[in-house]
């Protein structure tokens, strides 16, 4: 008499299998595509401001076969780490270890997730860490800076006809908003006086840099 087979999903002795037990994790089977697409859609609502993106819709396309609770861990975990890793703006080896520690973590990741997100982060660092440090200026910043030098033709004063002055053009504002533009005029006194003030700013932003 043949013996029967174990039921799909359960060993031989009755215990859970592993292909049991991977069915509670949301699973694309695509190659990493969903993972991918799921941390390029958390950085879109993490850092560059899509709120219309909801758990609902990307657990509906990507994860469709997931139970809600299921994806919306996975959206958390990852969640997580994105932000671990940006906020520390992780180098190549930094996140090899990191990922790597989270492997071998109690309900950490697996080894393809974290090659799926050392992917991620390699294609994307650059984009999150420049969204990160626009997020953090409050005020207009300097985007441009163009200067030219021209003979002075009208004056007050005679003797300063025909001297030389310099234009500075500043463009300031901050990204995504219109730009203001400032224009200043500088003879040679101010241009060295503004040179001695610059020179004092480095030296004290060298010593600062020294001392921590």
């Amino acid at each position: 008499m043949e013996a029967a087979l174990p039921e799909a999903g359960t060993a031989a002795r009755g215990r859970p299998s592993k292909m049991a037990a991977a069915e509670h994790q949301p699973a694309a089977g695509d190659g990493g595509k969903s993972l991918s697409a799921l941390l390029g859609c958390i950085a879109q609502a993490m850092y560059y401001g899509k709120a219309d993106i909801t758990e609902e819709m990307l657990g509906g396309q990507l994860y469709p076969k997931a139970a809600p609770e299921e994806f919306r861990a996975l959206r958390a975990k990852m969640g997580g780490l994105l932000q671990s890793i940006a906020s520390a703006d992780m180098d190549l080896n930094q996140l090899e270890a990191f990922l790597t520690a989270q492997t071998k973590k109690q309900g950490g990741i697996t080894s393809d997730q974290a090659a799926v997100i050392a992917k991620f982060w390699k294609n994307h660092r650059v984009k999150i860490h420049e969204s990160l440090v626009n997020q953090s200026c409050w005020d207009n910043t300097l985007k441009n800076m163009n200067w030219r030098v021209d003979l002075k033709s009208q004056s007050r004063h005679v003797d300063q006809i025909n001297t030389p002055v310099a234009i500075v053009e500043m463009e300031l504002g901050k990204n995504g908003q219109e730009s203001e533009f400032l224009c200043l005029e500088f003879d040679e006194a101010k241009v060295n006086q503004m040179l001695k003030k610059l020179s004092e700013i480095e030296e004290s932003m060298t010593a600062l840099t020294q001392t921590t």
